[in-house]
């Protein structure tokens, strides 16, 4: 489906930033303050999506709003509560990032000045890999290549969480996927509706703590993916 070519873009005034959590009580408080420090009339949404943990009184306490899931969904699920949240609010843009303390909060504000030009800016560590893991880097590599083919344009960094996005296309792109590969999906929905997709570089820390990917069955859920869009 071609993109509407009347769709304005200039500078985005309300805006939401979206945090899917899960049992990042020892690092969303950071983060949240880190978001409140570089855009201090930032709206920050944690979505918490089953925590056992504290996250949510945390996230609270550091300044954000949140939205607690009772039951786990994925971190697609958790991110399109909290798109749907910032629809609901009139928001024209969210900021998406992740709540581990991988993104620095200081590129927000880069991000969403992106969008002046953009429809999806993407926070991208392909020009700084130092610290990442050989075998994150193979993955992304991979991943990246077929996320690029589906959605018809060269996209950088498909996995980066650290995101913003106007609310045209949150309204217009509507993944089926609620794990890991909605972000995938995202983009290849955006890509293939004619959306603006650019990127801007930044740094990434690799000292947080474990990551909740399923290594088997997120690669399953992937290559479902891959050949779900593939033969459309």
């Amino acid at each position: 489906m071609a993109r509407r070519a009347e769709l304005r873009r200039g500078r985005i005034v309300n805006a939401m930033a979206v945090i899917p959590a899960r049992d990042a009580e020892a690092t969303i408080a950071e983060v949240v303050r880190g978001l409140k420090r570089a855009i201090p009339h930032l709206t920050v949404l944690v979505v918490d999506d089953g925590s056992v943990d504290a996250t949510s009184a945390r996230a609270r306490d550091a300044g954000a709003e949140v939205i607690r899931r009772d039951v786990n969904g994925g971190k697609g699920a958790a991110l399109q509560t909290g798109f749907d949240e910032a629809l609901r609010r009139g928001a024209e843009a969210v900021l998406t990032l992740d709540a581990d303390g991988q993104h620095d909060p200081t590129c927000a504000a880069e991000l969403l000045q992106g969008l002046d030009g953009s429809d999806v800016v993407i926070g991208s560590r392909d020009k700084d890999r130092t610290g990442m893991p050989w075998l994150r880097r193979a993955t992304n590599t991979v991943t990246t290549w077929f996320v690029s083919r589906l959605a018809g344009r060269e996209i950088q960094d498909s996995q980066s969480g650290y995101r913003a996005i106007r609310a045209e296309v949150l309204a217009s792109v509507r993944p089926i996927s609620q794990r890991f590969d909605y972000e995938s999906e995202f983009l290849i929905g955006a890509g293939r509706q004619g959306f603006h997709i650019t990127s801007t570089p930044i740094p990434t820390l690799y000292n947080a703590p474990g990551s909740h990917i399923d290594p088997f069955r997120d690669t399953i859920r992937f290559v479902r993916l891959v050949l779900r869009h593939w033969i459309r």
